[in-house]
């Protein structure tokens, strides 16, 4: 059965920007769908958070897609080396490549992240960025592109793909788009 693991950014929730949308845009699609409420989200770690999904009943195999947003997409890497299976598909939005200057975001690259690895892990990457994130520079998805060997999308004008900045994000149909392309 398809599933999706959707895990959101710093400070964000399971209920925040257009994460339900896509919950129940999939669901209705027949897909198995966790939008888990990260703990300690406001200084995102990613062996807490390794643990905590890890942790639970929540089963990948090869037909599971993640999505991550903003530090959600870094966790997202982090994650990868530590599964047992390559998934098939991980949509990293908003993504970056270094803590970007704020110290909350340091448990996210206590360790490098390992791009073999998580390449091994999933059939394939696609990164969604904007030409004007306020918080995360292209520079850095161009960076992950290349070092995953992913296609970047790149929208012009869509801030950091959520409520606070840029164009309001309850709903994303791109990422439906992709999820089909499969």
């Amino acid at each position: 059965m398809k599933n999706a693991l959707i895990v959101h950014g710093t400070g964000g929730s399971s209920r925040s920007n257009w994460f339900p949308w896509l919950k129940a845009e999939l669901e209705e699609r027949g897909w198995r769908v966790w939008v888990p409420d990260l703990p300690q989200a406001d200084r995102p770690d990613v062996e807490l958070y390794n643990q905590f999904i890890l942790g639970t009943d929540w089963h990948f195999d090869k037909e599971s897609v993640l999505i991550g947003h903003s530090s959600g997409a870094v966790a997202i890497l982090g994650l990868l080396p530590r599964l047992r299976v390559r998934v098939d598909t991980c949509i990293l939005v908003g993504a970056f490549k270094d803590d970007l200057g704020w110290a909350n975001l340091g448990g996210l690259f206590r360790n490098p992240l390992d791009f073999a690895s998580s390449r091994g892990h999933a059939r394939r990457f696609v990164l969604v960025h904007s030409d004007n994130d306020p918080y995360c520079p292209l520079e850095h998805a161009e960076y992950l592109a290349e070092r995953l060997g992913g296609k970047l999308i790149v929208k012009k004008g869509e801030g950091h793909f959520n409520m606070e900045a840029g164009p309001q994000y309850r709903k994303f149909p791109l990422l439906l788009e992709i999820l089909e392309a499969r």
